[in-house]
């Protein structure tokens, strides 16, 4: 996945899906948006890149109905569960493996090209696998397009919060983590061929999600905080104490949304 082989944010961890479940929460309401002013319909065929979780694949299903295929593939499909039959559940590499055998309409990937090594070639699959005509919609963070977990860095609890956050992107920068790749969708689109390229961007602040979100991740990456010395166990306690009061107003990363038609053929 990343120049390290271990994975920060650890998909066998119960952490993880909760994780998943915030993020749904937080974002699935920008991506199903997207789909749908891109059109879709039923009998569409659809790829859903890096699932993790059944929110997306399912919401996707729907709309394609019976007519219609999805293919929800990711390298650990453990969240993904057997795909209520109304999509199929694949284990797939994106950046080491040919993409799947057939075109689609519809190909989407949300925060999963910021983990993968071989980003290129896993935006080339994704091009490829696509019909004339067919969309692509990439999403992905750019934590450098606003750092902040607190951006209202007014006291000692955001300070800490904001410490903490630091300290975690380094981390995933060390592993291979590209923290402003988000902003590079639009062009990374045109240079591929594809036309109408169109984004934008999204970032929550402030909510319950917002906070199960912050609690799940610093729980999950607690041990790795702790090992690279930028915090002790009594400052991460002390941190999910503040975010359980309910009174940080924590933000996530912008959320970058690019999409783009491959052209049809003449």
């Amino acid at each position: 996945m990343t120049h390290s082989n271990e994975y920060l944010l650890d998909n066998q961890q119960v952490e993880a899906g909760q994780r998943f479940d915030a993020l749904s929460v937080l974002f699935n309401p920008s991506t199903f948006r997207h789909a749908q002013a891109l059109g879709i319909k039923a009998g569409w065929r659809v790829w859903e890149v890096g699932a993790g979780s059944p929110s997306v694949p399912a919401y996707l299903a729907a709309q394609v109905g019976r007519e219609g295929h999805v293919l929800a593939t990711d390298i650990d499909t453990s969240w993904l569960g057997s795909g209520d039959t109304t999509y199929e559940v694949r284990r797939h590499d994106v950046g080491s493996e040919p993409p799947p055998v057939g075109l689609f309409d519809l190909v989407h990937a949300r925060l999963v090209l910021v983990h993968v090594a071989r980003r290129g070639q896993a935006l080339a699959a994704m091009v490829a696998a696509l019909k004339p005509g067919g969309w692509l919609l990439l999403e992905e963070a750019d934590p450098e397009l606003q750092p902040l977990v607190c951006p209202d860095d007014a006291g000692a609890e955001q300070k800490l919060a904001n410490t903490l956050k630091r300290g975690f992107r380094t981390l995933l920068a060390e592993r291979g983590v590209d923290l402003a790749y988000g902003r590079t969708l639009p062009r990374l689109l045109r240079d591929a061929g594809l036309s109408e390229v169109q984004s934008d961007a999204y970032f929550p602040m402030g909510g319950p999600a917002c906070t199960e979100l912050e609690r799940a991740t610093v729980e999950q990456i607690r041990d790795a905080l702790i090992a690279a010395g930028i915090a002790t166990g009594a400052e991460l306690e002390q941190h999910l104490s503040n975010v359980r009061t309910g009174r940080l107003d924590l933000a996530t990363s912008p959320m970058v949304s690019a999409w783009g038609r491959k052209p049809m053929t003449a």
